[in-house]
C-alpha cells in the first residue's frame, strides 16, 4: 500500500508539472476564450504581402456533441495578424463549434465581407449554413441548402464575382448495380459528388450537377472491381472538394478520388475536358498531381486558362510523390494536342506530405499563401518561389482545413470589453490596473482612459496606452472607479468607447492591508489628475493621515517587514512542490535500501537493450473518407 500511495503521489506531481496552457492565449477581458497560439518563422518580412490570416482551427472534423470536453472557446473562425496576435475570435459567436472555408470576400458591393460554412450539428438540429458577415461581424446572409441536397457540405462556399450567387459542393447517395465492374447481380450504395449554385438572397438552387452518369466508376482510384459493397452513404468514389466558375459560365471541379480536375459546361453539364486521372486526361502535360484540393481559376479567357491547386500527392493510404506542393498551371485547349504546363511549383517547406485537406491562394501581389492543414501549418512564398514566412499552431492537437490571407478592416458595433482592479498594501501604493480589448477592431491605435467620482460626474482623463496586442494593459496611480476606455485611430478619430465599469477590489484583510485610514475607498480623479493631461498630482497621491517622525519610522518598518514576509511566503510556495518531491524520493530510497539490507538482496546492474528506431507512426485511416 505504501508503495502504491507514493507512486500515485509522484504521478500527481509529474502530471501537474507537465500541464501547461502555454500553447493558448488567454485574456482578462474575454476570460472564456483560449485562442490557439502560432509559432512563426519570418525569413523576409519585407517581402510578405499585407493582410491578416483567416483560420478556423478544429480538434475533430466531425461535430462534437454536448458530452465533449469543454476547455474554453478555442475552435471556430479566428483572424490573426502576421505576428500571430489575435485580431478577432468568432468562437463564442458560433458556440465553440467547427467552421470551415472562412475567408474575406470582395465581390459584394464596395465593402469587404466575410463568408464561412457553419457545420451541421451532431444531432441534426440544423444541417449547416453558408453565412455572409459584414465588417462588423454581423450576419447579413444565412443560406441553407435545399432539403433534398442533404447537409451543407464543409468543403466549399464560394461566393462568385457577381456577388449574388455562390457555388457549393454536394454529396448525395444513390443505390446502383455494379454492371460497370462486371458484377451485375450486386448492388451498392454510391455517394455521388456534385455541386449547386445558390442565390444568396433566396437560397434558390439556380444550377446543379451530379457526377453519376458523367464520371463512370472506372475513373475512381479509391475503389476497384473487387471492393466490397456498402450501405449508405456508400462508396465515396469521386470525393469532390472544390468548385469554381469562370465568366463563360463553366465550372472547374476537383475530385480527389479520381485524381482529376474537370471543366464542366454550364450550358448542358457535359465534361469539356479532364486534367490528370487514370486516363491521363485530355492533355499533353509535363507534370503529375494526385489527391489534389482547391482548384481555382486565376484567369480564364477563351481557350486559355490559368489555375492553381494544392497537389497533396498522397492520402491516408498511398503516396504518389515524396512531397506535397502548390501548383500554378497554364492550360491551352486551342492546340492539338491540348497542353498543360506548370508555371510555378511551391514545395512544402519541411519536405513532408499533406495527406488530407489544405488549399493554395495566390495573393494580389502574386505571392503564394498555402495551408498544409495538419497542425495549422501555413507558408507564404514570393512569386518566384522564395519562402518568406512559415508558421504552425503551437498546440499540435489542432488542425485547419483551409487558411487564407486578406487585407481587412474590422469595425465591430459592440462596445470594447474592459476590466479594472485595484491593488495595494497601504495608502501610498494604491494602483488601478485596467485591461481593455475590442474583438475584431483593426483600426485602434491608442486607448484613452477616463475615471469618474461617481456615475453622475464628468469623466476625467487619466492617461493613455498604445495598442500593441489584442489586449492592452494600463496602470493608473490611485484607486480609480467608474472607468471607461476610448478607442482612437491614428488620425485621432474616436472609434468607440466601452461601457462604464466599476473597479474590482480584493478582500483587503486577506491581502494584508496596512493602511491607517481604514478600508480604502475610491478617490476623486478630479483631485488626483487636476490638469486633465493624464499626469497625477503627487501631492494628493498619499491621502493617509499625517504622522510624527517617530510614527513614520515605525510605519516604514512595518511596511518593510510586511513586504519581506510576503516575499518569504512566495519563495516558500515556489520551492514547496520541489522540496516535497525531493523529500518523497529520499524517503523512498531510504525505505528501499533498508528493505534490501534486511532481505539480503544484491543489487544487479543491467545493461539497457537498444530499442528499434525509425519505425513510422501508424497512419490513422478515417472510416468515412469524405470527412476531409
Amino acid at each position: 500500500m505504501i508503495w502504491s500511495s507514493l507512486l500515485l503521489l509522484l504521478a500527481h506531481y509529474a502530471v501537474a508539472w507537465q500541464h501547461t496552457d502555454d500553447d493558448f492565449m488567454s485574456f482578462r477581458t474575454l476570460p472564456d476564450v483560449k485562442a490557439v497560439k502560432f509559432d512563426i518563422e519570418h525569413l523576409d518580412r519585407d517581402r510578405t504581402s499585407p493582410g491578416y490570416w483567416f483560420v478556423s482551427p478544429y480538434l475533430r472534423i466531425a461535430p462534437d456533441g454536448p458530452t465533449g470536453v469543454f476547455e474554453g472557446f478555442q475552435i471556430g473562425p479566428h483572424i490573426y495578424d502576421q505576428e500571430g496576435r489575435l485580431v478577432w475570435t468568432g468562437s463564442p459567436m458560433f458556440d465553440n463549434r467547427n467552421v470551415f472555408d472562412f475567408k474575406a470576400i470582395n465581390s459584394i458591393g464596395n465593402e469587404t465581407y466575410i463568408s464561412l460554412i457553419q457545420q451541421y450539428t451532431f444531432d441534426g438540429s440544423h444541417k449547416g449554413y453558408g453565412l455572409v458577415l459584414d465588417s462588423s461581424f454581423q450576419t447579413v446572409r444565412k443560406v441553407p441548402l435545399r432539403e433534398d441536397l442533404g447537409s451543407f457540405d464543409i468543403h466549399e462556399f464560394n461566393v462568385l464575382d457577381n456577388g449574388r450567387t455562390a457555388v457549393v459542393t454536394v454529396y448525395l447517395t444513390e443505390d446502383i448495380d455494379l454492371t460497370a465492374f462486371n458484377r451485375p447481380t450486386e448492388r451498392t450504395s454510391l455517394e455521388i459528388g456534385g455541386f449547386a449554385e445558390l442565390d444568396l438572397v433566396t437560397a434558390e438552387v439556380l444550377h446543379e450537377w451530379k457526377s453519376y452518369d458523367q464520371v463512370p466508376l472506372a475513373e475512381t482510384v479509391h475503389y476497384s472491381k473487387w471492393s466490397k459493397v456498402e450501405g449508405p452513404p456508400g462508396w465515396d468514389y469521386v470525393h469532390i472538394n472544390s468548385v469554381d466558375k469562370n465568366a463563360a459560365g463553366d465550372y472547374l471541379l476537383s475530385m480527389r478520388f479520381t485524381n482529376t480536375i474537370y471543366l464542366v459546361s454550364g450550358a448542358d453539364g457535359r465534361i469539356l475536358w479532364r486534367l490528370g486521372g487514370q486516363r491521363n486526361g485530355d492533355f499533353d502535360q509535363d507534370f503529375s498531381f494526385s489527391k489534389q484540393h482547391d482548384a481555382k481559376f486565376l484567369s480564364s479567357e477563351g481557350t486559355h486558362h490559368v489555375i492553381s491547386l494544392l497537389n497533396n500527392a498522397s492520402d491516408e493510404e498511398f503516396s504518389e510523390e515524396d512531397i506535397s506542393s502548390a501548383l500554378i498551371i497554364e492550360i491551352e485547349t486551342g492546340t492539338t494536342p491540348m497542353t498543360a504546363r506548370v508555371l510555378r511549383r511551391y514545395n512544402r517547406p519541411d519536405g513532408d506530405l499533406t495527406r488530407l485537406r489544405g488549399n493554395a491562394q495566390v495573393l494580389p501581389d502574386k505571392n503564394m499563401f498555402v495551408c498544409w492543414s495538419q497542425g495549422g501549418y501555413i507558408s507564404e512564398f514570393t512569386e518566384d518561389g522564395e519562402l518568406v514566412m512559415s508558421a504552425r499552431f503551437t498546440s499540435p492537437r489542432f488542425s485547419n482545413y483551409r487558411a487564407y490571407k486578406f487585407e481587412f478592416t474590422g469595425r465591430p458595433t459592440i462596445p470594447p470589453d474592459m476590466v479594472a482592479a485595484v491593488h495595494a498594501t497601504d495608502d501610498t501604493n494604491l494602483v488601478t490596473t485596467i485591461w481593455v480589448s475590442w474583438n475584431g477592431a483593426t483600426e485602434v491605435d491608442v486607448w484613452r482612459f477616463y475615471a469618474r467620482r461617481s456615475q453622475f460626474d464628468e469623466p476625467v482623463y487619466v492617461g493613455n496606452a498604445t495598442k500593441h496586442d489584442f489586449e492592452t494593459i494600463f496602470i493608473a496611480r490611485g484607486y480609480l472607479d467608474w472607468i471607461t476606455a476610448e478607442a482612437v485611430d491614428r488620425e485621432g478619430n474616436v472609434l468607440g468607447s466601452s461601457n462604464i465599469h466599476r473597479t474590482d477590489f480584493p478582500n483587503w484583510h486577506f491581502v494584508g492591508w496596512m493602511g491607517f485610514g481604514g478600508i480604502p475607498k475610491p478617490q476623486d480623479p478630479g483631485r488626483m489628475y487636476p490638469n486633465g493631461d493624464g499626469i497625477p498630482d503627487e501631492k494628493v497621491i498619499d491621502l493617509s493621515p499625517t504622522a510624527s517622525s517617530d510614527d513614520g519610522t515605525a510605519r516604514a518598518q512595518v511596511i518593510k517587514a510586511t513586504q519581506l514576509l510576503s516575499k518569504t511566503q512566495e519563495t516558500v510556495r515556489s520551492i514547496g512542490g520541489v522540496f516535497t518531491l525531493i523529500l518523497l524520493l529520499a524517503m523512498m530510497s531510504g525505505i528501499m535500501a533498508g528493505y534490501m539490507l534486511i532481505r539480503g538482496w544484491r543489487v544487479c546492474s543491467y545493461q539497457q537493450v537498444r530499442l528499434e528506431e525509425g519505425l513510422p507512426d501508424e497512419e490513422t485511416r478515417l472510416w468515412r473518407s469524405h470527412d476531409d
